[in-house]
């Protein structure tokens, strides 16, 4: 498969560009500006491409089999940025991927975005931005997964994970596991048309995956 990686050079984006490198896909990192472009070549980045996520992205979706979007504020910056990255170019570049005839697309969005009122007030518009690209993903006749992890920590990765529609609790996951997860469920039908809650666990990821086909 050619994965085009949005945010690719974020700390998510980043890993899964180095994780695509080992396997048997290629991946293509979207990128902002030239600058960025030797660094994702060091980590594996078989192509780049500058676009912008609230522009034109068709030369990204050219010739690609699967989108990735990892791009997101993170919630601490202040919220017409939020708006911007995590809730209007998520919905741009949805829309592009089906005017482009890309039919996978992955998203990591975030425990709490179907009920952003029940988080911190802070963080609740970005739940709410979150929230308003997940339900367009849903809607838009795409093989969608959402990934909704909780809270992110740079620890080394472990391979084990919880994975479930509704996890009904919060806790961390490790950003190395996030994107295991993410290039795993590129080959993971079972995976298709669902949104999943992960949070550390003990069930390595391929297990974990396996598991969604008999729910």
């Amino acid at each position: 498969m050619k994965i085009l990686v949005a945010g690719s050079h974020g700390q998510i984006g980043q890993r899964l560009i180095q994780a695509i490198a080992e396997s048997d896909h290629t991946s293509v990192a979207m990128i902002r500006s030239a600058g960025q472009a030797p660094e994702m070549t060091s980590l594996g980045a078989h192509e780049t491409v500058i676009a912008d996520l609230e522009d034109d992205c068709s030369d990204a979706l050219a010739n690609v089999d699967i989108v990735i979007f990892t791009a997101g504020s993170g919630g601490h910056t202040p919220p017409e940025k939020t708006e911007d990255v995590d809730r209007n170019g998520a919905i741009s570049l949805i829309d592009q991927a089906v005017a482009n005839g890309v039919q996978r697309f992955i998203m990591v969005s975030s425990i709490n975005a179907d009920t952003p009122e029940n988080g911190p007030e802070a963080m609740q518009h970005y739940f709410a931005a979150k929230k308003a690209a997940d339900d367009r993903l849903r809607a838009a006749g795409l093989d969608y997964t959402i990934v909704r992890p909780g809270k992110l920590t740079n620890d080394p990765g472990t391979g084990k994970i919880e994975l479930a529609e509704s996890l009904g609790r919060y806790g961390d996951i490790t950003r190395d596991d996030v994107a295991a997860l993410l290039l795993a469920l590129v080959d993971a039908p079972a995976s298709y048309n669902r949104t999943l809650e992960v949070l550390a666990g003990d069930t390595p990821i391929a297990e974990a995956i396996e598991s969604l086909q008999g729910l």
